[in-house]
């Protein structure tokens, strides 16, 4: 069985948002500007993701919570 790794949108950076189908540069570069989410459904808010965008990308995504460095 293949583990799937998702990628973190409030981590990750530009280069490996671009991987994941759908979201190409400038996507990827609005989902880093737009940070931090607390959910999977606050990405809805990027430009250029809607409910069909985000249902594409939500196998291969996920939103942990980033701790606040003072």
């Amino acid at each position: 069985m293949e583990t799937k790794t998702l990628v973190n949108l409030n981590t990750a950076g530009a280069d490996e948002l671009a991987q994941i189908p759908g979201i190409g540069p400038v996507l990827a570069e609005r989902i880093v500007q737009a940070r931090p989410f607390t959910s999977l459904d606050d990405v809805v808010r990027v430009p250029g993701i809607g409910a069909a965008m985000l249902s594409k990308i939500a196998p291969y995504a996920t939103v942990e919570e980033v701790e606040s460095v003072p």
